[in-house]
Parts: structure tokens; sequence; C-alpha cells
């Protein structure tokens, strides 16, 4: 509806404001960097207010060059006041026919999805037991043989080769796949499958929460690898701390029956349940027991 040349201006934040108080004058704490909804409750403002106290008040909101843009709902008729001053401001002034409470819903949730912080790491996403299992390691140790196998367990596939993790609130890591990617597994020996094709649609799944991370190392005897449980690891991504499991690789182990109990004792231990600890428990009660008798 104006300020078509500004179309350019960056949106920071998936935050939207209704800048009601700010028309009216009181611009204490108002958040220039958000998009800015114009309402009936504004619209109705807008039309009403005297002319010279709401050009300040316009001039005093639009004149911050972190204004991304402002949008006005319900396919309401645009103020001649705020069209003028979104033009002297150089601001976009939009307008949607859908409701307010609706249109900030889809917005917000567009904002979130795109603003989130965003990684691409190399490694395999599989939902097993309804847990995300972010499986790492180097190229070549068994991650995509391993998924496969999951796979034909009954578990689903999110993303082969590429992962992508987003942080949504709540320190929440989602991972996907990219579109050229999606359903695809690639197998040394076999080359490309089609997971949906050879398994069926139940089979992947466009995203899920990552829950535990697992890294496949090559058998080292001289590396020390957990025997207990007892020692909590995490793998830092996107500044959020997930659990990890490190599992060796050599001959005659099945991974992927490592890796459903491993996201079966991590469930576990999200309901409160350390089988590591209810273990050291018992153990030092028997060994206090020995000791006085």
């Amino acid at each position: 509806m104006a300020g078509r040349g500004a179309l350019r201006r960056r949106i920071t934040t998936p935050e939207v404001n209704r800048p009601g108080l700010a028309l009216a004058g009181f611009p204490a704490h108002f958040r220039a960097e958000r998009i800015h909804i114009i309402g009936r409750g504004e619209q109705a403002f807008l039309v009403q207010a005297d002319a010279h106290r709401l050009a300040t008040n316009l001039e005093r909101m639009l004149a911050d060059q972190a204004v991304p843009c402002l949008v006005v709902t319900r396919g309401l008729r645009v103020p001649p006041a705020l069209a003028e001053a979104c033009r002297k401001f150089k601001v976009p002034l939009l307008r949607t026919a859908l409701e307010t409470a609706d249109f900030i819903g889809e917005l917000t949730f567009l904002l979130e999805e795109r603003l989130a912080p965003f990684v691409r790491l190399h490694g395999v996403l599989v939902d097993v037991y309804g847990l995300g299992v972010l499986i790492q390691g180097e190229a070549g140790i068994g991650k995509s043989e391993c998924a496969l196998e999951l796979v034909k367990r009954g578990h689903i596939l999110v993303a082969d080769d590429i992962v992508e993790v987003r942080r949504k609130h709540g320190d929440v890591l989602v991972g996907t796949c990219p579109e050229p990617l999606r359903h695809y597994l690639e197998v040394r020996g076999l080359g490309i499958i089609d997971v949906k094709l050879l398994f069926g649609v139940g089979s992947i799944l466009a995203h899920s929460s990552i829950g535990l991370s697992v890294n496949l190392e090559a058998w080292n005897p001289e590396a020390v690898y957990d025997r207990t449980g007892l020692h909590k690891q995490t793998a830092r991504i996107l500044e959020v701390e997930v659990p990890l499991v490190r599992i060796p690789v050599s001959p005659g182990r099945n991974l992927a029956v490592l890796i459903e109990v491993a996201a079966l004792n991590q469930r576990l231990r999200q309901g409160g349940t350390s089988s590591a600890e209810d273990f050291n428990r018992r153990l030092l009660a028997r060994m206090g027991q020995g000791r006085r008798a």
C-alpha cells in the first residue's frame, strides 16, 4: 500500500507488535525491530485521532530504521495519515485479508521457522521409539547401514548424510532433511535407495526433535569407553547440550540393536529412571551392610 521501494528491509525477530500505545503517544518500550500489526482497534484510532498529534506519533515510530514493515489486517481501509507517513519514511505498508489473530499465528510460525538458529551436520537422523537419534561418525563407519537396519526393524528415517538442525523455543533441536535428499539413503555397495518406495510411506518422517546423539567410533583398544553408564556425556549443538553415547564399532557388533537400547535407556532417563544409578545405589548399600557385619 506504500513504501514499496523499502521492501528489502530485514526482519530480525519472530515476535510481532500491536503498536496501540505508540500510536497514542506512549513510545516507551516500543520495539521498532518487530513487524507491526494494524488491526481493527488501531485502524479505528488512526481514523479518529487528532491529525497533528497523530503525525507526531507516527514520525516518532517510523523514523527508526529498524522498523521492517507495517501490516493492516482484515482487508481494512488504510488510513491516509498512515499511508502518507509510510511513504515519507520509506516504510513498507502491507495489507492482508486475513483476520488479525489468524495472520499473527501464521506469521509467527513462519518467522520462527525461518529465523531459528540453524546448522547443517554430517550424519543420519532416525526416529527410534519416538526419540530422534542423531548418528554421527567418520565417513565409511557404517552410519547409513545402521540407519537401514533400523528402518528394517520398524523405525523411521528422517535424514541421511546431511541433517539440517534448527533450535526452536525451549532449546528444542529439530532435525530435517534437505529437500533433494529426502527419503533417500546412500549405502556403499548398493548405491542410492529410495526408502519410501522400498519400505512404504510410514518409514519416513519430515522432521524429528533430537533427543540423543550417537557417535560411532572405530574400535581403539587404548581408548576408554563407558562401562557403567554413570558418566553422562553430552554433545553441544547450537549451544544446546544433547545426551551423547559413544559406541565403538568392531566386527560382529549389532549397532542397530545397541542404538535401540540406547534410545530406550534415554527415554527411561527422561522419565527419571537410571539403571546405572539404581545399580550403583544397590551395590553401595550392599557394601555398607558387609562392613557393618
